[in-house]
């Protein structure tokens, strides 16, 4: 934890702001990867020259590192739930930002997803009980295999990946936004209270820089194969999802208590779970939007 911070209130405030940043960089190199060739992982030096020499992608790089300091700072203050919650909350503003400024079309449809996903995480967050401190205590052998558990998802999502030639940016989009929690929730614990001994850490650190390289990539790659709302859109909202059930299961954030706490909390994820399925396009718009 970093000395001298502790005030959740700040923390949420700050994920915030750190959620209308990442919204409007993702928006930015989302034009910019539309205007260059496919990413290629056999071609890795090749592929981020031809995304560096975009200028649309490299102020939406140089946003995305500010709102991810920003991110870490809110880690450092609030528990992981909350953050991510008050992440999703914004939401909106993707589709705000999207159709004001970037000039795409937002479905209905769309609008209503995100707005589901944001008040399905943001009910999630008020269900909690209140809590004090950021919450960054953990034991190894649950962070292992939490982060165990995301990377077999990812990997299963890979190859299906490769075998399905249908909806492949939002398959994408879900595997870059598993890869996000991921790197997220060993970016806590480097902040946090737990056990990591100077054995453990260094391979950590590897592991999470490996990650997130495999999160951009992945992340462009969603980007170039579909728009900007849906791709965006289920990039935040699994990687809120995987990162608030962390905050539960990995850093003993408290859950709701009683009948009427637990149905709220599942009616949340209910909510979640309905918005990632709204927010693909309807499959008119995708079929007109296939060149001939």
């Amino acid at each position: 934890m970093i000395p001298g911070v502790g005030s959740v209130e700040l923390g949420i405030g700050l994920a915030l702001v750190g959620a209308v940043l990442a919204n409007l960089a993702s928006l930015l190199k989302h034009r910019g990867c539309q205007q260059v060739p496919l990413v290629r992982i056999q071609a890795p030096l090749q592929s981020a020259r031809r995304l560096a020499a975009s200028p649309w992608f490299a102020a939406g790089w140089g946003i995305a590192a500010a709102a991810w300091l920003i991110h870490v700072a809110a880690l450092s203050m609030a528990p992981i739930s909350l953050v991510q919650a008050a992440l999703a909350g914004g939401a909106v503003s993707l589709a705000v930002l999207s159709q004001r400024l970037f000039g795409h079309a937002v479905e209905p449809r769309q609008w209503l997803a995100l707005l589901l996903g944001g008040v399905g995480l943001g009910l999630l967050a008020l269900t909690l009980p209140s809590v004090n401190g950021s919450h960054s205590q953990f034991a190894v052998a649950a962070i292992v295999g939490f982060e165990g558990s995301l990377a077999i998802l990812a990997l299963t999502l890979a190859f299906g990946y490769r075998r399905s030639a249908a909806r492949q940016g939002a398959l994408m989009a879900v595997i870059a936004g598993t890869l996000f929690a991921f790197a997220g929730v060993a970016i806590k614990a480097l902040t946090g209270e737990g056990d990591l001994s100077v054995f453990v850490l260094a391979p950590w650190i590897a592991t999470i820089v490996a990650c997130g390289a495999l999160a951009q990539y992945s992340a462009v790659a969603a980007l170039q194969r579909g728009g900007a709302i849906e791709t965006i859109g289920l990039m935040g909202l699994v990687a809120s999802a995987a990162q608030i059930l962390s905050g539960v299961v990995v850093f003993g954030d408290p859950m709701a208590s009683g009948s009427v706490g637990i149905g709220l909390q599942a009616t949340a994820f209910a909510l979640v779970c309905l918005s990632a399925l709204l927010l693909p396009p309807s499959r008119a718009r995708t079929l007109s939007a296939q060149p001939a």
